[in-house]
C-alpha cells in the first residue's frame, strides 16, 4: 500500500516550504504530452511555449541538429518525414531505433527530447528550476517499459523516484475518495495509442485497484487507420507504391476526418495524390460499421478485468472516462451501452491523467494542502520462472512457465517457490524470470536471468528457494537461496536486451544534450512557417502562390527584427492560412 492525498481548497496561501522543489506531474502520451503542478491548493495545467496545454508527440531533428517538438515537429513532418517521428511510445521498452536524417535514437531518447521541451515550458511559466517529476504509464505497461520511461525522464534532467500508472492517476484527479459510501469504479482509458480498464472500490477511506487489463497497441491512431484504409479501398490504392510525403498527407486528412465525424453526422476527406485530388464523403454509420472490429478489440479486457475482479457490469457504479479518443461519440455511445449508463466526463479527458499526476507529486511533495488516502495498486502481470515438467511418457518437457506473482496482485507483494535440480550430478541453476500470462516461456517476456552454484548430487537432492518481491514503482527483486548451503543472491531484475550501465546513460545524456531545442522565442514563428510550407505542399494554382508570396515576404520580415513588423505579418499569414484551411479542409 501507498498513500495518496486529495486535493482540498487553500486556508490562506501554500505552505511549500521554499527550499523544498516543486515537482511536476507529467502525461507522457503517445499522440499528446501534457505537463502540471499542484501550486496554491490547485493543480495547474502548464501551457507550452504556443500556449496550448496539448503538446503532440511528435520529435524533428534538422541536419544542424536542432530539434523541433510538439506542434513545430507535428508541421515539419509533411515537407520533411524522413526527419520527423511520432507515435514511438509504442515501441517503449525495446530495441527498435527511429532514423531521424543521419541520426539514430530509441523511443526512450525521443521520449526524452519531449520531456525536455516540457521542462523548459514549465521552468519558463513557473520561474523556477524543476528537478523531479512524477511521470505517468499505462496500467497494462510491461517492468521494461516502465524502466525505459523512467530513464527517459532521466535524459531529461529530471530525478523520476515515482512512476504512476495512467488510470490510478485519473482516479486521483477525478477525487473519487471524497466519497463517503462504498464504490466501485472502471477507468476507462483510450489515448491515441495505448488502452487500459481498471476496476477501483473505494471503501473507508481506502481506495483499492482490484484489477487491471489493457492492450498497448490499441489507440486513437487506430480509429483514424480505419478511415485511412477506407479511403485506400475507394480508390484502390496500394499504400506501399505512395511517397512518404503522400501518406504522411492521407494520414493527416484522415485525423481531420475523425475529429469531424465527431461533431457531424457526415465529412468529406479530401486528399492531393499526383496533383490530382480525390475526395471520399462518409457517414457516422458506414464508420462505426468499420470500427467495429476495434469495438471488439476493447471488450476483451473489460471482460478479463471484470473476471479478474469477481464482479458483474451491474455492479459497477460509475464508469470514468480518460484519454482524448473516448470523445469520439462512437467510443462513448459504446461505453453507455456496454455499461448501460453515462460515462463521467467531468474533467477533460486529455488533461485527467496529468490532473491526477501532480496531485500524486504534491503528495510526494508532502503539501499540507492534500489529505491522505491509503490506495493500494496491483501488478498488471504474472510474474514466474521458467521450469520444467514430466510427460506421461517419462520425458521432460522444458519451457513451461511457473508463476509466482499472479497478475493483479496487490503490491507491494512478495511470493516464494521451491524449486528441485532434475539432472544427477548439477553444479548449477539457472533461473529465467519471465512476465506474460502464456503457459509457455516462449509467448512471455523475458526479464533476466540468474544463475547459482549448488553442490554436485543426485537429481531432485538439491532445491533452492525463489523469492520475488515486486514494488509500488513496479521494481522486481528476486532472491534465490541454495537451501542446503544457505548461499543467497539476489537482484533487481533488469531488461537484458536494452539496460544500460551508469555509464553508457551519461554518454547518451551528453549525446542528447548536445541536440540543442528550437529557442522557445522563435518558436511561434517557426511554427506558423511549417505549416505554411506544409499548406504549400497540399495545394495548387493560385492559392499555392498566395501562400509562397506570404512565406517570402514573412521570412524577409523576420530578418528586420523589427518586433511590431513581425508581429503584422504574422497575423497577416496567420489569417490566410486559417482562411484557406476552413475553405479546403
Amino acid at each position: 500500500m501507498y498513500i495518496i492525498k486529495n486535493i482540498l481548497k487553500p486556508i490562506e496561501k501554500s505552505t511549500r516550504r521554499e527550499n523544498r522543489a516543486l515537482i511536476v506531474g507529467i502525461d507522457l502520451g503517445t499522440t499528446n504530452s501534457l505537463i502540471g503542478c499542484y501550486k496554491d491548493g490547485e493543480v495547474i495545467v502548464i501551457p507550452n511555449r504556443l500556449g496550448e496545454k496539448l503538446t503532440p508527440s511528435v520529435v524533428s531533428v534538422d541536419d544542424d541538429g536542432v530539434v523541433y517538438v510538439g506542434n513545430s515537429a507535428k508541421e515539419r513532418k509533411q515537407s520533411q518525414p524522413q526527419e520527423t517521428v511520432d507515435v514511438f511510445k509504442r515501441s517503449m521498452g525495446t530495441a527498435k531505433e527511429f532514423e531521424l536524417g543521419n541520426r539514430r535514437f530509441s523511443a526512450e531518447e525521443l521520449s526524452s527530447l519531449v520531456l525536455r521541451y516540457l521542462k523548459e515550458d514549465a521552468e519558463a511559466y513557473l520561474g523556477e528550476v524543476v528537478e523531479e517529476a512524477v511521470i505517468s504509464v499505462p496500467a497494462y505497461f510491461n517492468d521494461s517499459q516502465r524502466k525505459a520511461t523512467k530513464r527517459a525522464g532521466e535524459l531529461a534532467g529530471f530525478r523520476v523516484e515515482r512512476i504512476v500508472s495512467e488510470p490510478t492517476a485519473a482516479a486521483i484527479a477525478y477525487g473519487i475518495d471524497k466519497r463517503n459510501e462504498e464504490t466501485k469504479f472502471l477507468v476507462f482509458d483510450l489515448g491515441g495509442g495505448t488502452f487500459d480498464v481498471s476496476i477501483l472500490e473505494l471503501y473507508a477511506n481506502v481506495m483499492e485497484v482490484r484489477a487491471v487489463a489493457g492492450d498497448n497497441y490499441l489507440g486513437g491512431e487506430d480509429f483514424t487507420q480505419v478511415i485511412e484504409e477506407m479511403f485506400f479501398d475507394k480508390y484502390y490504392i496500394e499504400p506501399n507504391f505512395l511517397s512518404e510525403k503522400t501518406r504522411v498527407h492521407i494520414r493527416r486528412q484522415a485525423e481531420a476526418t475523425k475529429l469531424l465525424l465527431s461533431e457531424n453526422r457526415q465529412a468529406t476527406m479530401k486528399c492531393q495524390i499526383n496533383q490530382e485530388e480525390l475526395e471520399m464523403t462518409i457517414n457516422v454509420s458506414e464508420y462505426e460499421d468499420a470500427c467495429q472490429h476495434l469495438l471488439e478489440k476493447i471488450k476483451k479486457p473489460i471482460e478479463r478485468s471484470l473476471k479478474d475482479a469477481n464482479i458483474r457490469v451491474s455492479d459497477i457504479d460509475e464508469v470514468v472516462l480518460v484519454g482524448g479518443a473516448t470523445k469520439l461519440p462512437i467510443v462513448r455511445k459504446f461505453v453507455s451501452r456496454l455499461f448501460g449508463r453515462l460515462p463521467n466526463v467531468e474533467i477533460n479527458p486529455d488533461e485527467v491523467v496529468v490532473v491526477g499526476a501532480a496531485t500524486q507529486a504534491a503528495m510526494k511533495e508532502r503539501n499540507q494542502y492534500v489529505r491522505e488516502v491509503v490506495l493500494t495498486d496491483v501488478c498488471p502481470f504474472t510474474l514466474g520462472i521458467e521450469t520444467s515438467e514430466m510427460k506421461p511418457d517419462g520425458s521432460r518437457e522444458t519451457g513451461i512457465f511457473s508463476p509466482l506473482i499472479e497478475r493483479n496482485s496487490v503490491i507491494p507483494i512478495s511470493r516464494k517457490g521451491i524449486y528441485s535440480t532434475v539432472h544427477n550430478n548439477q553444479e548449477k541453476i539457472n533461473i529465467e524470470v519471465y512476465q506474460g500470462e502464456s503457459r509457455r516461456v516462449k509467448n512471455n517476456l523475458k526479464l533476466g536471468s540468474l544463475t547459482v552454484n549448488i553442490p554436485m548430487s543426485p537429481a531432485g537432492h538439491e532445491s533452492v528457494e525463489v523469492v520475488f518481491t515486486y514494488d509500488i514503482n513496479s521494481l522486481l527483486e528476486v532472491e534465490v537461496t541454495v537451501l542446503s548451503t544457505k548461499k543467497k543472491k539476489r537482484m533487481v531484475i533488469k531488461n537484458e536486451e536494452i539496460d544500460m550501465t551508469d555509464e553508457e546513460i551519461d554518454a547518451r545524456f551528453a549525446a542528447l544534450a548536445s541536440l540543442k531545442l528550437h529557442p522557445r522565442e522563435q518558436e511561434e514563428n517557426k511554427h506558423l512557417l511549417f505549416r505554411a510550407e506544409r499548406l504549400y505542399e497540399e495545394t495548387t494554382g493560385e492559392i499555392r502562390d498566395a501562400i509562397a508570396k506570404q512565406i517570402s515576404m514573412f521570412e524577409y520580415i523576420l530578418d528586420s527584427y523589427d518586433k511590431d513588423k513581425i508581429e503584422e505579418a504574422k497575423e497577416r499569414l496567420k489569417g490566410l492560412l486559417d482562411n484557406i484551411e476552413y475553405r479546403l479542409f
